[in-house]
């Protein structure tokens, strides 16, 4: 089975290690940036096979970064998860709309994580 590559954009080193070691426990190949411009560098570097990423973060907030990798024929289709404390309705309505895959607001444990991260990376790959 090839290897999934899963990009992490956090500005919060603990929040960023807590999802990568849970990732990583499910074999997924794991790759971080602490802020949206370098997470956009690294979109575009190393073609991840998904992508969780903060909302507020210095630089570059998640909506920034979605519309980006959204614009963005070589990104566009690759999956893409928000991550967020801010748990309004505006804010999820405003991600889904921009073309996120899904939602995880914080705090969330480990089960839910991994959930979400398998549906979306299934989905993503019967569609392609």
């Amino acid at each position: 089975m090839e290897t999934i590559t899963i990009l992490v954009i956090e500005d919060n080193a603990e929040m960023c290690e807590n999802i990568s070691d849970i990732l990583r426990l499910k074999n997924y190949q794991i790759i971080t940036a602490q802020e949206g411009l370098k997470g956009l560098e690294m979109v575009n570097e190393k073609n991840p096979d998904l992508v969780i990423c903060d909302v507020k973060m210095p630089k570059l907030d998640g909506f920034g970064v979605l519309k980006k990798m959204k614009s963005q024929s070589s990104t566009s289709s690759i999956p893409f998860i928000f991550l967020t404390a801010k748990a309004q309705k505006v804010d999820l309505v405003k991600g889904m709309e921009m073309g996120a895959n899904e939602y995880i607001v914080k705090p969330f444990d480990g089960k839910a994580l991994l959930e979400v991260v398998e549906s979306c990376l299934e989905t993503h790959i019967n569609e392609g």
